[in-house]
């Protein structure tokens, strides 16, 4: 097909309400629009030289929790939740009461991550993997009643206080188990000669469309573009996630949603899509660059000069990587210091500028590697 010829579904009446029908997506699509081939162009060299960069840094994966923590940030934050990074790496111990409900929405998020990549190694990317991610996003916090793992049954909208003055209703739950078998098979048919990221973009948009789940969609609709990627050997590790991009962008990632819709126009959602995997691509080279240089660039100038207790501070610095907000008890467990010695260690980092205290407390004292959580904002 054609995308100038995509029609986009129909509304359809309903007891006392109208719901969107999207037009299954399991077919061929091809275009004649060259901007959406320049930009096809430039999004694979980009993602080629994401890849290129995660061979050649080594410890690449003590850096995608953090990738997948600000993720899990600015994911949960499209969504109203309100944790910075630096609280969401914290213990939950250590947070305001106030605040461990939206720490415990983004943290349900980085295991739903870690786990369905996982998973990937033994399941195709399919709806049961996509329904065990979903229990594990709303397996506890606000969404936990929200029947985590399992797909509607009963009419769910977007906007407005109401059904009947909503900005958006979905599919009823009725037409979802046609819609998403669709969907599984779209994105694992291999008789399709479409490109990885333009299936992914058609993908997202349908999958926001039906919008299965009654809480959880918009998350687990921008993780499935990282998991396509890395399913489909586009991506060798997750390092690229798109929420921040939307997030910047969120009235423009919507309303590139809306006129698919409203105006059957697939081709500028396409375009928009690509544009945030180069810019996004691009910002995380520079990001895994910036890391890099900061880990030598600290390590020459204030771990290496340390005499005697050279190699415990190797051991911590080194663990700040991927974990970058600890206590001094942390300390003593990770460097096998005694408590005296691991509170004097820290001290050192503390004064070497690599750690700052967070707390101001004398006690249960929290520090943080700003420079480089800085990064990641």
């Amino acid at each position: 097909m054609d995308i100038k010829n995509f029609k986009a579904g129909t509304l359809q009446k309903a007891y006392n309400y109208s719901y969107f029908l999207p037009e299954k997506i399991n077919h061929s699509f091809f275009w004649s629009d060259s901007a959406i081939n320049e930009l096809l162009e430039k999004a694979s060299l980009k993602l080629g030289e994401l890849n290129s960069f995660s061979r050649l840094v080594p410890d690449t994966d003590m850096f995608i929790l953090m990738h997948i923590f600000k993720e899990a940030v600015l994911s949960s934050r499209i969504e109203g939740t309100r944790t910075n990074i630096e609280e969401a790496l914290a213990d939950e111990k250590d947070l305001d009461p106030e605040k461990r409900n939206d720490w415990q929405e983004v943290n349900n998020y980085v295991r739903a991550m870690n786990e369905a990549i996982t998973e990937l190694k033994t399941l195709p990317l399919s709806n049961r993997l996509i329904k065990k991610a979903h229990r594990t996003l709303l397996s506890s916090g606000r969404g936990e009643h929200k029947t985590p793992s399992e797909f509607r049954l009963s009419q769910n909208w977007i906007g407005g206080a109401s059904i009947s003055d909503a900005f958006f209703v979905p599919p009823i739950h009725t037409e979802l188990q046609d819609l998403l078998s669709d969907l599984e098979l779209f994105l694992n048919n291999k008789d399709l000669k479409i490109p990885h990221i333009i299936r992914i973009a058609i993908a997202h948009y349908q999958f926001e469309t039906i919008h299965p789940f009654l809480d959880g969609n918009g998350r687990i609709g921008r993780l499935l573009i990282t998991l396509y990627l890395v399913a489909s050997g586009i991506l060798e590790k997750p390092l690229l996630y798109l929420s921040d991009y939307f997030d910047k962008t969120r009235s423009l990632y919507y309303d590139k949603l809306t006129v698919v819709r409203t105006k059957n126009d697939l081709g500028q959602w396409i375009k928009f899509f690509l544009t945030a995997v180069i810019e996004t691509a691009e910002k995380s080279v520079e990001t895994l660059g910036k890391i890099i240089s900061l880990k030598e660039e600290k390590k020459n100038q204030s771990i290496l000069i340390l005499g005697k207790r050279t190699k415990q501070a190797l051991t911590l610095f080194n663990s700040l990587f991927s974990k970058p907000v600890i206590s001094v008890n942390d300390a003593k467990k990770i460097t096998g210091l005694s408590a005296k010695a691991a509170n004097e260690l820290v001290s050192i980092f503390v004064s070497h500028d690599i750690l700052k205290e967070t707390t101001g407390y004398q006690r249960n004292r929290v520090f943080m590697f700003h420079s480089y959580i800085s990064l990641f904002h």
